[in-house]
């Protein structure tokens, strides 16, 4: 009787759908176990794992990106006159070359390199009375190592907007980049007055601007052919265009620069002081954020000030880097390297110092003219070199030095 009822549980557990059959503890005990063991080995791994990348960190640290140094070479005024053109004749063509050649290693050492050019490249009529020079002065300056010239000045529209023009097709085809002038105001709608240049990973943007023209107005419809200082340019001088300076860096500004540099044709020819509105201009640029203000058109060599905390520097004028030299104190100027660093670990770029080369120009004989370092040249004559200067250009040299010194007030 019991068999039959032993046999009769059986059958009945075996028909229980197996879904509801008790589950057997020990298969419990299995499967928690390893989950318990790969958690602990994914622990142990990731603990491995960890100080490795902890070591690495500590043993090769992350290096930020070396900080960025270039260098801005600027020079003075280029004044068109019948000496300076008639300097590079020689046979019938124009060659400036020799004129040239003494400040070639200043002018070329620069990352990029910019003087004020004052006068119009015109085909022919060349000197004092048309401000045209012979497109040979262009080259000449090209191979010297000069990048740009400021095209913002007194004869910025002399001859018209075809002298405008031809001045600027002149110097793209020169291979140079003019800046301050535009060709109409499509054109300088298109740049918004400035130009912006990548150099090794700094980007600089710089732009210019003149005081006036001589006395000359723009014509109607183009207005915007010069970036201008003031709204009375053709007269007093006395009305600061604010709003068109500071919507010129704003322009620049958007594009978020590394550096911003104005080069500002302003103050009072043969004059060695500063006007109330040239101070303006000057705290309107800086309260807009340019960095380095160089000034030009006094043709003396004037003050220089570098704030060295705030990375801002200003020189009021660099004097004549080409004329001719009649006039006491436009015979000498500067030739300045400025410094500008890019924080390889913060990414900020600012004016970090600078330096000047005095520089002279030298009336030859047959009217030759030719711009000289000046320390080199006294040196040259001290040493009795073979083509060293007069005894008079040496004496004049050293009085230079001196006064460049006195005028720039800080190195």
């Amino acid at each position: 009787m019991e068999q039959q009822e032993k046999k009769v549980r059986r059958r009945r557990r075996s028909e229980v759908p197996s879904q509801y059959r008790r589950k057997r503890p020990a298969n419990k005990i299995i499967i928690g176990a390893a989950i318990v063991l790969c958690v602990m080995l994914a622990v142990v791994i990731g603990l491995y794992f960890f100080e490795r990348a902890s070591d690495d960190t500590v043993n090769n640290p992350v290096t930020p990106p070396p900080s960025q140094i270039i260098h801005l070479v600027a020079g003075g005024d280029i004044n068109i006159t019948d000496q300076t053109v008639a300097a590079g004749l020689n046979g019938g063509a124009y060659d400036y070359t020799e004129v040239f050649k003494d400040v070639l290693p200043i002018l070329s050492s620069g990352d990029v390199t910019v003087l004020n050019f004052e006068g119009i490249i015109s085909g022919s009529a060349y000197g004092t009375a048309t401000k045209a020079a012979p497109p040979e002065l262009l080259t000449a300056l090209r191979n010297a190592g000069v990048d740009m010239l400021q095209t913002a000045n007194s004869y910025s529209i002399f001859d018209g907007l075809r002298g405008l023009n031809n001045t600027l097709q002149g110097m793209q085809s020169a291979g140079i980049t003019p800046l301050g002038t535009y060709a109409n105001n499509a054109a300088f709608n298109q740049s918004g007055g400035y130009i912006i240049w990548d150099i090794k990973g700094v980007k600089v943007a710089m732009m210019a601007f003149t005081k006036g023209m001589d006395g000359m107005g723009l014509p109607s419809g183009s207005e915007k052919c010069v970036n201008l200082l003031y709204k009375d340019y053709n007269s007093t001088y006395q009305k600061v265009n604010e709003e068109g300076i500071t919507q010129v860096v704003k322009n620049a500004a958007a594009h978020e620069p590394d550096i911003m540099i104005a080069l500002v044709h302003w103050g009072s020819e043969f004059n060695d002081q500063t006007s109330k509105t040239q101070k303006k201009i000057c705290t309107i640029l800086q309260d807009a954020g340019v960095d380095a203000i160089i000034g030009t058109h006094p043709h003396y060599v004037q003050k220089m000030e570098f704030d060295k905390q705030a990375g801002t520097f200003v020189a009021w004028s660099l004097g004549d880097f080409y004329g001719d030299g009649e006039i006491a104190g436009t015979n000498y100027s500067v030739l300045l390297d400025l410094e500008i660093t890019k924080d390889g670990t913060t990414g900020k770029a600012k004016v970090t110092g600078f330096d000047y080369v005095p520089i002279f120009l030298e009336r030859g004989e047959e009217g030759k003219l030719r711009v000289l370092r000046i320390e080199e040249a006294i040196s040259g004559y001290e040493n009795r070199y073979l083509d060293r200067v007069s005894e008079e250009t040496y004496n004049a040299m050293k009085t230079a030095l001196e006064r460049i010194k006195s005028r720039v007030g800080v190195k």
